[in-house]
């Protein structure tokens, strides 16, 4: 996982206090970086690990902090330190499958500022912003949206509209995406490959707009999740390989275990339609109903067509639950 504690950036890339119309250091002061330690037998640790680290934003004067999920899912403890050095214990407040969003609380106070959100929507391709880690000015990027389209991830995860940087911040995993009001734009996720016209291969991030936090701020708070039945949810991993759809991980103990599905099924139907692409195979899973219900697949297995019925579940039900809520 990521740590927050990266080489200092090259002069060339840092923004300019001067270049900004509102104060550029006190806005970075409100990232701060995380560190979460996971049980060895949560659901996520042979994935993401049991030690993880990056960053979060503080958001509102009571100490609360946005971050990227995968930091903080099945945390059992947590811990927040500021620009200043200010390390506080905090707690697991709230995840949203669907977006990726985590919030987290601090349970003491940190003495640094919050940001605002901005407008993530009203912003355009080759748009210039800052991303920012914690660490102040030795660790932000100009930086600029290269792209606005649709992301899939392999773990059940499909954004309609994903924005993409470049230059990439080199430790991504909750980075701050700010733009030139000194508001909060998205948060920092992955390192993706983005391939030219020409073929050439360059680095970019793939944020979370921070639109997608308004709607289900108030539900993180309150539930810890967004108050919506749960999507129905497999448990495992696919991948596109050769334009084929291929389960390349399954989680223990879980629906698509339990259903005898195995690393290397071809998913090529879903409900006996055929699906190309993970975002199509994703979404055709959630439009069978709510999670409990029954989804079947039609794989080929050594060349054999066959088909599988799973019963789906709940991820938040099979996730370890932080001792404070």
């Amino acid at each position: 996982m990521v740590d927050p504690s990266e080489p200092e950036l090259e002069s060339p890339v840092r923004p300019n206090p001067e270049d900004y119309t509102f104060d550029l250091n006190a806005t970075l002061d409100c990232v701060v970086s995380l560190r979460t330690q996971i049980p060895e037998d949560a659901l996520t640790a042979s994935v993401l690990g049991t030690e993880r680290a990056g960053h979060g934003v503080i958001i509102a004067d009571d100490g609360l902090v946005v971050t990227i999920g995968y930091l903080i899912t099945e945390a059992e403890s947590l811990w927040i330190t500021t620009n200043a050095g200010v390390t506080v214990p905090g707690h697991v407040v709230g995840y949203d499958q669907e977006t990726g969003f985590g919030l987290v609380q601090a349970l003491q106070p940190m003495g640094s500022p919050s940001m605002a959100l901005g407008d993530s929507g009203a912003l355009q391709v080759d748009d210039e912003l800052i991303a920012a880690g914690c660490g102040g000015l030795d660790h932000a990027i100009k930086t600029a949206v290269i792209a606005k389209r649709e992301f899939a991830g392999y773990w059940e995860y499909v954004l309609d509209e994903a924005l993409f940087t470049a230059p990439p911040h080199p430790n991504w995993g909750g980075a701050a995406l700010i733009g030139d009001d000194g508001k909060l734009l998205g948060i920092g996720s992955l390192l993706v490959q983005q391939i030219g016209e020409g073929g050439e291969q360059s680095g970019a991030n793939m944020i979370i707009p921070i639109d997608l936090l308004k709607p289900i701020v108030d539900d993180l708070r309150m539930y810890g999740k967004r108050n919506a039945p749960a999507r129905p949810w497999l448990g495992f991993l696919v991948q596109e390989v050769s334009h084929h759809l291929v389960v390349s991980g399954i989680y223990d103990e879980c629906p698509a275990e339990v259903a005898g599905l195995q690393v290397g099924d071809v998913v090529r139907e879903i409900e006996g339609e055929p699906v190309s692409g993970l975002a199509e195979l994703f979404r055709r899973i959630w439009q069978t109903g709510e999670a409990g219900v029954d989804v079947s697949l039609t794989i080929m297995r050594n060349r054999e067509s066959m088909s599988v019925t799973v019963h789906s579940a709940d991820r938040d039900a099979c996730l370890k639950s932080a001792s404070i809520h």
